[in-house]
């Protein structure tokens, strides 16, 4: 297993979208299942996405397409659900 020394600044930041997308679901009085569906994704996926997780113990890592569907329902921007300052991912540097 590689150690990724990024690792806790990339789990904070998906915990950080998901707490910003809860916010804007919450605002709108939405359910997680009516977001989900809406959004053309399994609510049990959107569940996990909102606690900023793929799987237990792994960062989430949602595709482009499912944060602008969402962004779309939320009825905000997608840059508006980002936290901002993301982590350094690129290895090349």
């Amino acid at each position: 297993m590689t150690h990724d020394p990024n690792r806790e600044a990339w789990q904070a930041y998906a915990t950080e979208l998901g707490v910003n997308i809860q916010r804007e679901r919450l605002r709108l009085g939405l359910s997680q299942e009516r977001v989900a569906h809406a959004a053309g994704i399994a609510a049990f996926t959107y569940q996990k996405l909102e606690r900023g997780e793929s799987n237990p113990g792994t960062p989430a890592n949602p595709r482009l397409r499912t944060l602008i569907s969402i962004a779309e329902v939320l009825g905000v921007r997608v840059e508006h659900l980002l936290p901002p300052d993301p982590p350094q991912i690129a290895t090349g540097r």
